[in-house]
């Protein structure tokens, strides 16, 4: 099953073996229909990091846990040291509710793969390498919260009260899995003991496979505001009660969200993008007149100026629409992420370990959020990228050619082996 691409001289990874175990991954939270629910500290994930723990021993990595529940496992190193600097890879096993089987999980299990493939084969490095697993990188309860914790990039005065959105608390969740959230802190990685981190990944959009191009190159990765908007009104009958005298919760959410759109379609970078995925309504009731209409507003742009205008004047927004229609409005972030440039010395890498593989490059930005992001303000980062069939991700037919995977695997491995030189 090896791609002619590859001379029979060069490393090359296990497309069966790098295969199996994305399948063996996808049984932990698979849902009837295809895909899989595997929420971070659920049991499944946790019946998930314990399988991985076992594959990193297989592979003839040495693993550990840190206190955030970052899983890891080293080429040549036990833990992280500053006297010797380490090249990082991987990406994260939590995925999103009715997601699909690549997100996050390609990146560890490839560079599961590449360290296991240069363990076998003696490949020389010398600095050593890990494989990192992240922790809730989607966001139910911290966007990021692992690589955050990882680059001491954690709000510790929030982590008491951060929870998901069914109200479940991260201290709560952490616990059942036998770690406590207070002390994620300590997961935060001594000064200088990164050298490099580079994560593969699947581009989740269409890009690539319309181009034709079978990799792409991550010149920066998007921020991501997501902030909860509540329009606070007054609950009166629903048939009594006169349309004008009415100050509806839902209705004032409604415009705005309508209104928010159009006003990033219009006045972003044409790279920006929004979403109000969770809409709630108080009391929730047919004959009653909504008192709240809540939100959850998220906004994405590789231009952090950009970003940061679009947030003043979507709050603006806001505010004119909740004066018109004589309601209150309040806001609550819940997370921000900064936009990320990853580094030129890392881009550059990944093109020469494409380009020795006869495989073509586009330069491209990442509209989803990424650990990556984080890694970029404490070392050199990089992603590589590979096609999504037909754009699809965080759903359950996500996919990508197993071509595309080998590609994007040995792009990996290359890229791993130049930067631990």
């Amino acid at each position: 099953m090896k791609s002619r691409l590859y001379s029979p001289s060069m490393a090359t990874i296990s497309l069966p073996r790098l295969r199996v175990r994305v399948e063996a991954l996808a049984r932990f939270g698979a849902l009837p229909g295809g895909g899989v629910t595997r929420s971070a500290w659920s049991r499944p994930h946790e019946e998930a990091r314990a399988w991985l723990l076992d594959e990193m021993r297989t592979a003839g990595l040495e693993p550990w846990v840190d206190a955030a529940g970052n899983v890891f496992g080293g080429l040549g190193m036990r833990e992280l040291d500053a006297a010797r600097p380490a090249v990082l890879t991987g990406s994260h096993i939590d995925t999103v509710p009715e997601g699909g089987i690549l997100d996050g999980a390609l990146g560890v299990l490839a560079g599961l793969e590449a360290l296991h493939v240069m363990k076998e084969t003696g490949a020389a490095h010398t600095r050593p390498l890990a494989v990192a697993a992240w922790s809730d990188e989607e966001g139910r309860y911290g966007s990021l919260f692992g690589s955050r914790a990882f680059c001491g990039k954690l709000e510790v005065a929030r982590l008491p009260e951060m929870a998901a959105a069914d109200g479940e608390r991260l201290v709560d969740a952490m616990a059942g899995a036998g770690f406590d959230a207070l002390r994620a802190p300590e997961a935060q990685a001594p000064a200088g003991a990164v050298a490099s981190y580079v994560e593969l990944h699947i581009e989740q959009g269409p890009r690539l496979e319309e181009a034709g191009v079978p990799i792409g190159v991550v010149e920066a990765i998007v921020g991501v505001r997501r902030t909860r908007v509540i329009f606070i009104g007054q609950a009166d009958h629903a048939g009594t009660t006169p349309m004008e005298r009415r100050r509806d919760g839902f209705l004032a959410a409604a415009e705005f969200a309508l209104k928010a759109r159009d006003l990033v379609v219009k006045r972003g970078s044409g790279r920006s993008v929004t979403n109000f995925g969770v809409v709630h309504v108080h009391p929730g009731v047919s004959n009653i007149v909504p008192a709240r209409g809540e939100l959850v507003h998220e906004m994405r742009e590789p231009d952090p100026a950009v970003l940061d205008r679009l947030a003043r004047e979507c709050a603006a927004l806001a505010r004119r629409v909740a004066k018109r229609r004589q309601v209150q409005v309040e806001f609550r972030p819940l997370s921000a992420t900064l936009p990320a440039p990853c580094a030129p010395r890392v881009q550059a890498i990944i093109e020469a370990a494409a380009g020795e593989l006869g495989l073509g490059t586009q330069r491209m930005h990442s509209a989803a959020g990424h650990d990556a992001q984080n890694l970029a303000a404490i070392t050199d980062a990089g992603m590589i990228f590979i096609p999504s069939k037909g754009g699809r991700s965080h759903r359950v037919d996500e996919m990508s050619d197993w071509d595309a995977i080998e590609r994007g695997a040995n792009v990996l491995l290359r890229t791993l082996q130049a930067l631990a030189n």
